[in-house]
């Protein structure tokens, strides 16, 4: 399944949040940590993504500072 190499890269950078696949065939999600991994999570999503996937395009919005994490790890959501 493409999201397990999704949640590992998040768990190996330290970021957290979830990733969910939609019937579009597009894949959404949400990502929070420090910028600089955030930033790194981005260019893995945006060049490298799982080894099955196709990336068309990327879109990143909503980009914000937090006080606090919202989430305590990085899972699929189905």
């Amino acid at each position: 399944f493409p999201n397990q190499y999704t949640e590992q890269e998040a768990k190996k950078l330290g970021v957290v949040g979830w990733v969910k696949n939609t019937s579009q065939g597009t894949v959404t999600g949400q990502v929070q940590g420090p910028e600089e991994k955030v930033n790194e999570m981005k260019s893995w999503l945006s060049k490298v993504g799982s080894p099955s996937s196709r990336i068309d395009k990327t879109n990143f919005s909503n980009e914000k500072e937090i006080s606090k994490l919202d989430f305590s790890g990085f899972n699929t959501r189905y």
